[in-house]
């Protein structure tokens, strides 16, 4: 779970940076913060087996709130998670490979992520059997739930096609016009 605060300066974004600081439950909830020039980043990462729970949930409302009494604006068409996802048929023998080659450190039996949170996490999707005729490399790209049918429409109006909105609202398959597939997924259900 990630918001985005515009900042018009890097001391703007410093100063909501120590409100976020000085909030009780920011360092069990495990939060990164990101200061660019143009603004603050501020990602609430989820548990890998047991997703979003109700203390991410409240800490991301004191978040808004400590950036509301600065005056500083959230921006939710700028906030997205990227995660690539591998299909292989025997995901613990192509695992190793990518964990290497991208010198990210393995979570669980399929995950892996970055160590310095700098790269989007990639995820192992077991398949039942060889699809030659469909990529097996796909984007997927969380956004807030609200934010879902404009990305969803900006990436149709881009030339895109909608494969599948079966399991909307949590994700739409869309592919691109040579069929290079990507997921628009929301937070729907990842909490608890």
């Amino acid at each position: 779970m990630s918001a985005y605060f515009r900042t018009e300066s890097w001391s703007r974004g410093v100063e909501l940076i120590v409100a976020i600081g000085k909030l009780a439950e920011v360092d069990s909830h495990r939060t990164a913060i990101d200061l660019r020039t143009t603004g603050v980043t501020a990602q609430l990462q989820a548990d890998m087996e047991h997703g979003l729970s109700r203390g991410h949930i409240a800490l991301a409302r004191q978040i808004s709130a400590a950036a509301r009494a600065l005056g500083i604006a959230a921006d939710p068409t700028a906030v997205q998670d990227v995660q690539i996802t591998i299909d292989a048929l025997v995901t613990a023998e192509v695992r190793p490979f990518w964990r290497a080659v991208l010198g990210y450190r393995e979570v669980g039996e399929e995950d892996l992520l970055d160590p310095h949170s700098r790269g989007p996490s990639i995820w192992f999707q077991e398949m039942d059997a060889p699809r030659p005729h469909r990529n097996r490399i796909h984007v997927d790209i969380f956004v807030p739930h609200d934010q879902a049918e404009a990305r969803i429409a900006a990436a149709l109006a881009a030339g895109g096609r909608l494969i599948s909105d079966d399991h909307a609202p949590k994700w739409w398959v869309l592919a691109d016009a040579e069929g290079n597939e990507a997921c628009v997924a929301t937070w729907v259900g990842r909490e608890h």
